[in-house]
């Protein structure tokens, strides 16, 4: 799905720069262009962001 209708981000996107090592939104923002715009998606990549941060950490933890 669409996140960021500015620039064309959708969450898989999002989940691929986190698994390339994005940590935040700040980072994500730097890579997609996701929040330059108009900000109305920064909520929504910040909650995607953490859930695949969360995952991508425990993931490792168990690992």
């Amino acid at each position: 799905m669409y996140v960021c209708l500015c620039n064309a981000v959708t969450d898989r996107q999002i989940k691929q720069a986190i698994a390339s090592g994005d940590n935040n939104l700040s980072d994500v923002k730097k890579r997609l262009g996701v929040a330059n715009q108009c900000g109305k998606c920064a909520q929504l990549a910040t909650k995607i962001i953490q859930s695949a941060v969360s995952e991508r950490d425990n993931f490792y933890e168990v690992a």
